[in-house]
């Protein structure tokens, strides 16, 4: 399809599948990459459908799209440490409205969870677990909720100006706080600050010195399992992440639909 072949049959789209059709278009310029061609025929047979009033059949084709682009953002190998667990819902790419993000943690045993999402789609699972040279300390939940917070700034080149993050961990948002005016040697019990092999710097030194530069973020208490959107999804994918480090399952569709029916309850019903 031409470019403007492609710019007319976007023009005739009602504006929901308008949208996500421009957020796809990238995929349907030529490429050698098999992933990407498969998700342009997606997008294209999309806009075949629309053509002849099938909209429904246009919206599925369209989620097939969105679905495929979201596996293949999981296996790219650019920046493949900061990306781990990481995904986005494409769907939520171009919603209004300010951007909110949520995180948690999750801990049971020897295993452990993080998770984030934000409202513009993007979310963030890891599982961790405990070894001879654990740094945590006995504050091990608290660490993980900070946690969760630096695993989600670490997924930005540029965190973006006036970002609020929710935690439904108050002694956490008080430490990020603290770290905001200054106090950036605040630490909780027990957290080791010995050098780590695989990094310069301490998780937690890091995000204080980090957030000691950002007084444009914002970081606010929700109440836990209160029925608020962005929350269930964070403690949702916080306890996927632990469970998976003890059982079998395929994490990623799993963690791709929860954000995306939690994100849906979002900007149905937007409330800090």
């Amino acid at each position: 399809m031409r470019p403007d072949e492609f710019l007319r049959a976007v023009t005739q789209l009602p504006p929901p599948l308008h949208d996500r059709v421009l957020i796809l278009r990238p995929y349907t310029r030529a490429t050698g990459c098999d992933d990407c061609q498969s998700i342009g025929d997606a997008v294209h047979l999309a806009l075949t459908a629309a053509h002849y009033d099938e909209l429904t059949s246009a919206g599925e084709l369209l989620d097939t799209a969105e679905r495929l682009a979201a596996e293949h953002a999981e296996h790219a190998l650019q920046r493949p440490d900061q990306q781990r667990g990481r995904g986005r819902v494409l769907r939520w790419a171009q919603a209004s409205g300010p951007l909110v993000a949520a995180t948690d943690a999750s801990w049971k045993g020897r295993a452990g969870g993080i998770g984030y999402v934000v409202s513009d789609g993007h979310y963030g699972l890891l599982g961790r677990g405990t070894g001879r040279l654990d740094p945590t300390g006995r504050s091990r939940v608290l660490v993980d909720e900070l946690r969760a917070v630096d695993y989600l700034l670490a997924g930005y080149d540029a965190v973006p100006a006036g970002l609020t993050v929710l935690l439904d961990s108050l002694t956490a948002v008080r430490y990020l706080h603290r770290w905001q005016v200054g106090e950036a040697d605040a630490m909780p019990a027990g957290y080791s600050l010995r050098q780590r092999r695989w990094s310069d710097k301490p998780t937690l030194v890091r995000l204080a010195e980090q957030v000691a530069h950002r007084p444009d973020l914002t970081f606010a208490h929700v109440k836990g399992h209160s029925g608020h959107a962005l929350n269930e999804a964070a403690d949702g994918l916080s306890h996927m992440a632990r469970r998976r480090r003890e059982e079998s399952f395929d994490l990623r569709p799993r963690a791709h639909a929860l954000v995306d029916a939690f994100l849906r309850d979002w900007h149905t019903n937007v409330t800090l």
